[in-house]
């Protein structure tokens, strides 16, 4: 199949496809006339780019990961226990539970922020001034 005939199957645009193909994650074989050629297995092999990009690893974990997941015979996609799968996982979900701390600060920040300017607001109407006088 064609580029847009996976785009169609898959949902993902052609531009993300070739993207996908520039990190190393599809190898569509190509054709005498330049035109890529994509499997079912490719189909599959998008689903499982999704679902690990879902999980918020990035595309240079899923390039060493990929080859570790297939669909079962419901079409769940299922890791198989390939050298060094534990290891990056661990170490993206490391990663991700930072980023979420990290966030967290931020956002009670923002909300002590919000509540000192809410307040004064309030405190400013009541006495009948205007904020900042």
């Amino acid at each position: 199949m064609r580029i847009g005939d996976l785009a169609v199957e898959t949902g993902v645009s052609r531009r993300l496809l070739r993207y996908y193909e520039e990190q190393g994650l599809l190898r569509p074989r190509r054709l005498p006339n330049g035109y890529r050629e994509y499997t079912d297995a490719d189909v599959a092999a998008v689903r499982h780019i999704r679902a690990l990009l879902a999980a918020g690893l990035p595309t240079t974990v899923i390039a060493r990961l990929l080859h570790c997941f297939h669909d079962d015979d419901g079409g769940r996609i299922v890791p198989a226990a390939c050298p060094g799968m534990v290891t990056h996982l661990r170490r993206e979900r490391r990663r991700i539970a930072e980023t979420i701390e990290r966030l967290q600060t931020s956002q009670q920040a923002l909300d002590t922020m919000l509540a000192t300017v809410l307040t004064t607001v309030l405190t400013t109407r009541r006495s009948g001034g205007t904020p900042g006088s």
